[in-house]
C-alpha cells in the first residue's frame, strides 16, 4: 500500500480530511465581450489609390456626354437643397435629388477584363468616369434640358477628381454660418448626433468645401443671402452660369417636378413650400463653439 493511502487512512480516522495531489490549473479563457463592436479594432487598410486620366479638350467629345456640368459644393444642411430647386426651377437647368455618383465603383470580373480595357487605355478609374458621365447624362436627357446641376455635399472631398473627370465642370460655392450648419445637423437627428458630434462631423465637410473654394474657380453664394434676397442672389448666380435670369425660379413650387426624396437632401415641410422662407437667426459671438472659431473666421461670419 502506498504512502499517500496510508497517509489518507490515518487523517480520515483522526480529521476527515485527505491529501490530493494537485492538477495543473487550466489557463482562463477570455469571457466574449457582448458587444462584437469592442472587440480589438483592426488594423485600417489604406484604399488604393484610383489610377485615371484627364481627357484633354480635343477628347471630351469621345470620352463625355456631358457639356458644362454644373456642382454644388457645400457643408451638409447648408441650404444646398433650396438652391438647387431654385436652379431646377430655370428652363435650361436640370437639378435632381443628391446621386452620389462619386460612390458608383467599377470592379474587373477577370483578369482578361482587366487587360482588355487596359488596351483600350482604360484604367478602373476610367471606366468609373464613364459611368459617372453615363448616369448623369441619362438624367439630364430625361429632363429635356440643357445642363445638370449636381449637389451631393459629400463631393468637396474628390473635388479634384470630378474637376478631372469634367475638365469644363463649373463650380458653385454654398456657404452657411458654421454654427447654423452644426444647429441644423444636429436637430436632424438628435438621438444619432450630440450637438458636439454635429458640429465636429460637419467641419469635416466645411474644410472639405474651403479647400475646394481654394482649388477650383467658381461663384460663392450664401445662404443667409440667398434667403434675405433670393432675386438678387439668382441673377447673379444665372450671369456667372451665363443664363438669364427667369423669375419663376423664385417660385420654385409651381414649375418644379423633381422629388423630393428622403434621405437624398432635405424633405421637411419648410423646403415643401415651394418658396425661400426666412432663415433663422444668425448666431452671436458666444454662440460660436471653439472648434468653429477658425472656420467662422475664415468664412466671414466672426471677428
Amino acid at each position: 500500500m502506498s504512502l499517500m493511502r496510508n497517509l489518507n487512512r490515518a487523517l480520515t480516522a483522526t480529521t476527515g480530511l485527505q491529501v490530493r495531489k494537485a492538477t495543473p490549473a487550466t489557463p482562463a479563457t477570455p469571457a466574449k465581450s457582448a458587444n462584437p463592436k469592442a472587440a480589438a479594432p483592426k488594423p485600417a487598410t489604406k484604399k488604393p489609390t484610383t489610377v485615371y486620366r484627364c481627357p484633354a479638350p480635343e477628347e471630351l467629345a469621345t470620352d463625355r456626354l456631358l457639356r458644362q456640368p454644373v456642382f454644388i459644393m457645400s457643408p451638409v444642411r447648408s441650404g444646398s437643397t433650396l438652391l438647387r430647386m431654385l436652379m431646377n426651377a430655370h428652363s435650361r437647368l436640370h437639378s435632381p435629388h443628391e446621386l452620389h455618383i462619386r460612390r458608383l465603383e467599377v470592379g474587373y470580373g477577370s483578369k482578361l477584363s482587366q487587360k482588355a480595357m487596359s488596351a483600350l487605355d482604360l484604367e478602373r478609374g476610367d471606366l468609373e468616369h464613364l459611368l459617372w458621365d453615363r448616369v448623369m447624362h441619362r438624367e439630364l436627357v430625361k429632363s429635356g434640358k440643357d445642363f445638370i446641376v449636381e449637389k451631393t455635399p459629400s463631393n468637396a472631398f474628390v473635388h479634384e477628381r470630378i474637376r478631372d473627370c469634367w475638365p469644363d465642370a463649373r463650380f458653385v460655392f454654398l456657404l452657411r454660418h458654421p454654427v447654423s450648419i452644426a444647429q441644423s445637423w444636429h436637430e436632424g437627428d438628435p438621438d444619432k448626433r450630440t450637438y458636439d458630434e454635429a458640429a465636429a462631423d460637419a467641419l469635416r465637410y466645411m474644410k472639405a468645401v474651403d479647400k475646394a473654394r481654394k482649388g477650383l474657380t467658381g461663384h460663392t453664394v450664401r445662404y443667409e443671402d440667398i434667403t434675405a434676397d433670393p432675386e438678387q442672389e439668382m441673377r447673379r448666380l444665372c450671369e456667372f452660369l451665363d443664363l438669364d435670369f427667369e423669375p419663376t425660379m423664385l417660385d420654385y413650387g409651381k414649375k418644379d417636378d423633381a422629388q423630393v426624396v428622403k434621405g437624398l437632401g432635405d424633405w421637411r415641410d419648410k423646403i415643401k413650400t415651394g418658396q425661400v422662407q426666412s432663415g433663422r437667426a444668425l448666431p452671436t459671438e458666444d454662440d460660436i463653439p471653439e472648434i468653429l472659431r477658425p472656420m467662422c473666421q475664415a468664412w466671414g461670419y466672426s471677428e
